[in-house]
């Protein structure tokens, strides 16, 4: 079934208000709310003092409305007479966040999560039978990285386990270089920007890593008390869409049940009136890819998105479109972010779908417009599943790696390889997210924007692909790294100078601005470079496009390798949205994928699959009919 609901805070208005929520979102045809997720103070009012009665009142007045509830874990939000200093979040320059806003907690701290772990265990074992408990929501919007003396402990015992010895940490990281060698555990920092110069990119590149496992292992805690006391449960979190950059999501997903996520089009302040469809369509397809599986939309935004500042609300079927457009990349369950307008705290002007009085208007008329639909059409929806001959490897390891060095101001790892996914969005044509580690025999094209950290197996995968009849598009600043951020020995693009059929001589970093024109051997290739310019050497490839100025001029730097019964692209340039999708359509054409319907600029065509069947969804992201 396709779940459809709100996110609801009973604990923010009176008890005398809960009827009325209820009757008016079982009109609205609702079948789901997540409660609680921010209530620990509520729930144990006092150390190691439970109270549950209010829960369980709004629980029952809920589901005798058909609601059904998605439970959320406390923990982003711990009491006051709980958290001490050595509890909290350290940020990179070294300030100590204490209470006053949410997740000012590390990760690391060996007493939060026990106490963390404490009140979960309390919860299951109050609501392990209630039936009408259906899944749970561990914390919330995980997490900034900590530099706190917990986490430098943490760090130690990490790198302890991943290097075994002092020597091989040295090695690996190269700590010769400005006589940084460890010579005792002990001298394991983390590194805060409260240095003269510049961290050593392995550290750097390793306590991300650190980081992102610190978040996975604290919700893993959480997890396995869940899991043991209610396997009738799923057990999700929710994600913060493409957009986020400090935790491995592949990671972080990976023993959950499903993947939510939190979407804002319009959240926080804007700059231009337009919101662009094909950023959102990015972030379902990352969050599907995740587990190659339906997620839900945990958080949908339902008004005017703000704290201080108010940006401009929802436009009218400006909802509607979202939510269906969720639904069309692989949502099974949509829920609003809120339910009410709050009366206080931080978020008195992150609208709900009603307003402070609480009386339905606008946005209650249009939700309860799409329940209706999709009490009709749901069914058939959720049924279906997204299907897709494209894929776009996301590496987060490689993500990681450019946040320390990006190697050119206007070089955006996200930025480029969202290029690559905007061309063929435009066309309508679907495309998968996976990770490095993923089986990508069931494609036909799959592009690889700078895989800068690249490894053996991943080398090896790529290469079965492209003998298999797969086609490949592999981009700049690609095979540059090993796994331990140091630059590899070997001609560039490194491990992957076989298959792509070229080596890297030289290359240039262009300012801001400047561009390089491009001569093309192909008639399918148009465009100019920017930003970087990779000056190939032609072992075994054929060249498409070569430089038509500077010193590198008449230099290849594109060129198209068979391999097997498949090509490989290697794209020695950034280039420009003209480039990129001259690119895509040409790896189209060799890899046979199929086109998406054609539609007028700013209309979406997705497509989902029940069996043979199409169910095609036509999303008008213009303001014209």
């Amino acid at each position: 079934m396709l779940y459809f609901g709100a996110d609801y805070y009973p604990e923010h208005v009176s008890e005398t208000r809960w009827e009325t929520d209820a009757r008016l979102m079982q009109a609205a045809g609702f079948n789901v709310v997540r409660l609680a997720e921010f209530a620990w103070s509520l729930l144990e009012p006092e150390p190691d003092v439970f109270d549950f009665s209010w829960l369980d009142r709004a629980i029952a007045i809920l589901a005798a409305h058909g609601m059904q509830i998605v439970l959320g874990t406390p923990t982003a939000t711990p009491p006051r007479w709980l958290f001490t200093e050595d509890m909290a979040l350290v940020n990179e320059q070294g300030q100590t966040f204490m209470l006053g806003s949410r997740r000012e907690y590390s990760p690391n701290s060996p007493e939060y999560r026990r106490l963390s772990v404490r009140v979960v265990q309390h919860m299951v074992d109050h609501y392990h039978n209630n039936s009408h408990i259906i899944g749970w929501q561990i914390d919330n919007e995980f997490g900034d990285r900590c530099y706190s003396p917990a986490s430098r402990d943490a760090f130690e015992a990490w790198l302890k386990q991943r290097y075994k010895t002092l020597e091989c940490l040295n090695e690996r990281w190269g700590t010769r270089f400005w006589s940084q060698t460890f010579s005792d555990w002990s001298q394991v920092y983390t590194p805060t920007k409260n240095i003269h110069a510049i961290h050593h990119p392995g550290l750097l590149l390793d306590y991300d890593r650190f980081m992102s496992d610190s978040y996975r292992d604290f919700q893993q805690a959480q997890v396995d008390v869940i899991r043991e006391r209610c396997p009738q449960h799923f057990i999700t979190h929710n994600f913060m869409g493409f957009g986020y950059d400090k935790i491995n999501y592949f990671d972080l997903a990976q023993t959950l049940d499903l993947v939510s996520w939190d979407n804002y089009p319009r959240g926080f302040w804007i700059t231009t009136p337009e919101i662009d469809p094909t950023s959102l369509a990015l972030s379902h397809a990352t969050m599907y890819g995740l587990k190659q599986q339906s997620f839900w939309v945990m958080e949908q935004q339902s008004g005017h998105g703000a704290w201080n500042v108010i940006p401009p609300s929802a436009r009218p079927g400006e909802i509607r479109l979202w939510v269906y457009q969720g639904i069309a990349h692989g949502a099974s369950g949509i829920v609003f972010f809120r339910w009410q307008t709050a009366h206080y705290g931080a978020e008195q002007f992150w609208q709900g779908i009603l307003d402070h009085d609480g009386v339905p208007q606008r946005r209650y008329t249009e939700v309860q417009q799409i329940g209706h639909e999709l009490q009709r059409i749901g069914t058939q929806i959720a049924e279906s599943e997204v299907k897709s001959e494209t894929a776009l490897l996301l590496s987060y390891e490689s993500r990681f790696a450019f946040q320390i060095q990006p190697t050119n101001p206007d070089f955006s790892y996200p930025d480029h390889l969202a290029s690559y996914y905007r061309a063929l969005h435009r066309q309508n044509i679907s495309v998968a997210v996976v990770s490095p580690e993923s089986d990508f025999g069931t494609y036909k094209l799959l592009i690889v924007p700078s895989l800068f950290i690249t490894e053996k197996e991943t080398v090896a995968q790529l290469q079965a692909f492209a003998e298999g009849g797969g086609v490949l598009i592999i981009t700049i600043r690609s095979g540059v790294k090993l796994v331990n951020n140091q630059v590899i020995d070997k001609p560039l693009p490194g491990l992957l100078q076989e298959l792509c059929g070229v080596t890297i001589h030289d290359y240039d970093s262009l300012l801001s601005g400047q561009t390089r024109i491009l001569q093309f051997q192909t008639p399918h290739l148009q465009g100019k470079a920017s930003v970087w310019c990779d000056m190939l050497t032609l072992t075994h490839a054929e060249p498409l496009a070569s430089y038509g100025e500077d010193y590198y001029v008449g230099q290849p730097a594109i060129s198209l390798n068979k391999v097997g019964n498949g090509y490989v692209f290697y794209v020695g340039t950034c280039g420009n949205d003209e480039l990129v999708k001259s690119l895509v359509d040409y790896a189209i054409e060799l890899s046979h994928v199929s086109r998406g319907l054609a539609t007028p600029q700013g209309v979406e065509a997705v497509v989902r699959w029940r069996g043979a069947e199409k169910l095609l969804f036509l999303l008008n992201h213009t303001s014209e009919v």
